[in-house]
């Protein structure tokens, strides 16, 4: 769904060609309606991520408004909602957008960030929305527990270790290997889609965590036989 603010910054065609899904805009688009689609829709999804959600959003989300598609389908819907707020730091703080929050949390909106930045006017402080791959982390991470109450190996927990590790000659040079842990990373990932509970022990890398799994970071090679041996009586693989 694409909201009209939204459609200021990309139209519905471009939207379009870059997901490969149709894009939602009208509240009363005759072909939809004639199956109620804004009810259809509230009802076909698993989650519902709005992103960015703006203060005026939320507020209407607070306060149970259907004045377009995108908050009639949140009033409709019994599917999690999640929210990526992104709004100027005055707007974030005042009263009214925090009690508006605190609602959609005991009504149990999750909220991702967000962060404190430098915005689009200029300003800075809390109110800048979490990054983009952070959204399609929780989105991975809320599927992936999901997946470990149906999944082959739900029930199951797994430890991984992946990387390099750094062996101190003095307080500048160190020995290394050219372990790049791309592989135990997404070893760790893939265990996760498969439904377990993944431990992850990681020497130093540039890569981002895998949504939904626990990591542990170490240096040398001992702390890693450390971690892994203190570990291993809680995993079956």
């Amino acid at each position: 769904m694409l909201t009209q603010g939204g459609s200021q910054f990309v139209t519905p065609l471009t939207l379009q060609a870059l997901s490969g899904q149709p894009v939602h805009t009208d509240l009363f688009s005759l072909t939809a309606e004639q199956e109620m689609g804004h009810i259809a829709l509230s009802r076909s999804a698993d989650l519902i991520v709005v992103c960015p959600a703006s203060a005026n959003l939320l507020a209407r989300m607070a306060g149970g408004l259907a004045d377009d598609l995108a908050s009639t389908v949140l009033l409709a819907t019994d599917t999690p909602v999640m929210v990526a707020p992104g709004m100027n730091v005055r707007m974030w703080d005042h009263p009214a957008t925090q009690a508006n929050i605190q609602t959609l949390r005991q009504r149990g909106v999750t909220f991702l960030g967000p962060v404190a930045g430098e915005m689009a006017c200029g300003e800075y402080g809390p109110g800048r929305m979490v990054e983009p791959a952070d959204v399609r982390d929780a989105v991975l991470a809320f599927f992936r527990q999901q997946s470990r109450q149906v999944g082959p190996l739900a029930g199951k927990t797994c430890l991984v270790t992946a990387g390099p590790t750094h062996e101190p000659l003095d307080p500048v040079r160190y020995l290394a290997n050219r372990s790049s842990g791309k592989q135990g990373y997404a070893l760790a990932e893939a265990l996760a889609d498969l439904g377990a509970k993944v431990t992850l022990i990681s020497g130093p890398t540039a890569l981002r965590p895998p949504p939904g799994v626990a990591v542990s970071f170490c240096e040398t090679a001992r702390e890693m036989r450390d971690l892994a041996l203190k570990a291993r009586a809680k995993y079956v693989v």
